[in-house]
This record gives structure tokens, sequence and C-alpha cells, in this order.
């Protein structure tokens, strides 16, 4: 009985990436609605903290629906 590499620890990379930049995005965003738009003259007014936020959260958000259906197909 041959056994194959890839059946030992089946972690999805997708799960502790998308959780660490969901996480990361959700304060950026936070900090992003809460704080003093003053800070924002040298940025031409656009809220950076605000808006990559939302990208990164965006990001999370898509790789744990990613693992959670490759985790949902391969059972």
């Amino acid at each position: 009985m041959e056994k194959n590499m890839s059946d030992g620890m089946r972690l999805d990379v997708r799960l502790p990436i998308g959780g660490m930049f969901t996480l990361i995005g959700a304060i950026i965003t936070v900090y992003g609605l809460f704080s003093d738009p003053a800070i924002y003259e040298r940025s031409l007014g656009i809220n950076i903290n605000l808006w990559w936020g939302l990208v990164m959260f965006a990001f999370g958000a898509f790789m744990l629906i990613m693992a959670w259906r490759a985790a949902k197909k391969n059972r």
C-alpha cells in the first residue's frame, strides 16, 4: 500500500490567509472610519485606510469563502 504525500495534513492555505486579511482589513477599516479627516490632506482627501481596509477585508472574505467551498466539496 503506497501512501501519497498529499494524504498527510490537509491544511488549506486559504484559511489562515483569509483570516489574517479579514482581521487586519476590519481593523484598518474601523480606524479609517474613526480617524481624524485632517490626516488625509496629503492624500488629496482620500481616506486611504478606509478604502484599503475594505479591499483587504473583501479579499480575506473571498479567501475564506473559497476555503469553505473546497472543504465542503472534499467531504
